[in-house]
C-alpha cells in the first residue's frame, strides 16, 4: 500500500500540492540563481512571496545587444541582469510601466536597433557609477523592484561544452563548443560544461546573500547555460554548498530543444549531480504533468541529492510550456512555510 502525500524521501508517492494562490509575503531570506526566461519566472513568482528577495544571475551571454555591448564597452552582459529586474517590477501602473519600458527593444537598422533600454541604461549607470553592484541597485530603485539583483561573477564569462555528435555526421565525435549562444543552440548531447576563465572571481555581494539565505533556488532555466554556470564560480559553489539556507531545484516544463533535447526530467537532476557532487537539496520541485510517467525515476534521482520530490500544478493553462507566475508563487509559499 502506497505511504500518504507528504512522506519522506524513499516513499513511493511524492509530495503533492494543491494548486492555491500565494498569501501574505513571507519573511524568508531567498535567493534565486539562474538567467534569461526561467529567472524571469521563478522571480515573478517569488517576490510575491517574500520580501527579502536576490537575484544571482548569470553573465556569460554573448548574443544580441547584450553580446554587443559587452564587446563594445567591456562591460558584463547586461541582458539577464536586465531581465531580472524586470520580473521584480510590481503589479500597479509603476512596476508595469517600468517593466514594459526597460524590456522595449529599439526596431530598425540603426546603431540602436535591437537594443533594449534597460540594456543602455544599465550600461549608462555603470559607466557613470563605476561601480557593476552600485549600478544595478541604482536600476532597482527606479523600477521599485520588489528585490535586489546581482551578477554571479564580477568578470564577464565564456561558456565552453564538451559535446557528443556536434556534428550529426560524426555522431560518436567529442567536440567543443564555445559561446552561450552556440551552446544553447547546439545539436549533440552534452557530457560537460566549463567557464572561461576557469576560475572567475564570484561577486562578493552574491557570495554573502546566499550565506545569509533561508532559502536558495535553483531554476528553472536553460540548464547547461543558465542554471549549472553559477555552480562551476568557485567562490559560488562553496556558498552553495556550505550555506545553512535550504536548497530548493526547480525544474524545467519541458526539454530545450538543442541544449536539453531528448532529457527526462531526472536527467536533469542526474547532470546536477554530475556538475557539483558536492551539493545536496532538500526539495525538487516539479509540473506534475512533466513528471507523468517518470516519477519514479524522479523521486530516486531526487533523494539522490538528499531531497525529496514535490509535485503541482505549475503551467499555464494555455498549453505552453510556461510557469504560471501565481501557481508558481503559491508552490514556493506552501515549501516555505511547511519547513
Amino acid at each position: 500500500m502506497a505511504d500518504r502525500p507528504g512522506t519522506a524521501p524513499g516513499s513511493t508517492v511524492p509530495e503533492t500540492l494543491a494548486a492555491v494562490p500565494a498569501g501574505r509575503p513571507l519573511s524568508r531570506k531567498v535567493v534565486a540563481l539562474g538567467g534569461g526566461h526561467g529567472l524571469f519566472a521563478s522571480l515573478s513568482a517569488l517576490r510575491r512571496v517574500t520580501r527579502q528577495l536576490t537575484a544571482v544571475v548569470t553573465v556569460a551571454d554573448d548574443g544580441g545587444s547584450s553580446g554587443r555591448l559587452r564587446r563594445q564597452y567591456g562591460v558584463l552582459p547586461p541582458g539577464d541582469l536586465r531581465m531580472a529586474l524586470a520580473a521584480l517590477c510590481g503589479d500597479d501602473a509603476w512596476g508595469t510601466t517600468w517593466s514594459r519600458v526597460v524590456q522595449h527593444r529599439f526596431t530598425g537598422e540603426t546603431e540602436l536597433g535591437g537594443h533594449a533600454v534597460g540594456n543602455v541604461l544599465i550600461v549608462a549607470l555603470w559607466e557613470l557609477l563605476g561601480d557593476t553592484v552600485q549600478g544595478l541597485d541604482w536600476v532597482g530603485r527606479l523600477l521599485g523592484a520588489h528585490g535586489r539583483v546581482l551578477p554571479m561573477a564580477s568578470v564577464p564569462l565564456d561558456l565552453a561544452a564538451e559535446v557528443e555528435g556536434a556534428d550529426p555526421g560524426r555522431p560518436d565525435e567529442i567536440s567543443t563548443v564555445r559561446g552561450q549562444v552556440a551552446c544553447a543552440t547546439m545539436r549533440g548531447r552534452v557530457r560537460s560544461m566549463s567557464l572561461i576563465p576557469a576560475d572567475p572571481p564570484a561577486c562578493p555581494e552574491a557570495v554573502a546573500a546566499v550565506g545569509a539565505a533561508d532559502w536558495v533556488v535553483l531554476g528553472p532555466g536553460s540548464w547547461f547555460t543558465s542554471v549549472l554556470p553559477h555552480l562551476l564560480v568557485p567562490g559560488l559553489a562553496e556558498a552553495l554548498v556550505t550555506t545553512k539556507a535550504r536548497r530548493l531545484v526547480a525544474l524545467n516544463l519541458a526539454p530545450q530543444p538543442g541544449e536539453t533535447e531528448g532529457f527526462s526530467p531526472h536527467a536533469h537532476l542526474e547532470v546536477l549531480a554530475d556538475h557539483a557532487p558536492e551539493l545536496t537539496v532538500d526539495v525538487v520541485l516539479a509540473d506534475r504533468a512533466a513528471a507523468s510517467g517518470t516519477v519514479a525515476e524522479l523521486e530516486k534521482a531526487a533523494a539522490v541529492l538528499g531531497g525529496r520530490l514535490v509535485l503541482a500544478d505549475l503551467a499555464m493553462g494555455d498549453g505552453s510550456p510556461r510557469h504560471d507566475p501565481r501557481l508558481l508563487a503559491g508552490a514556493f509559499a506552501q515549501i516555505f512555510e511547511g519547513e
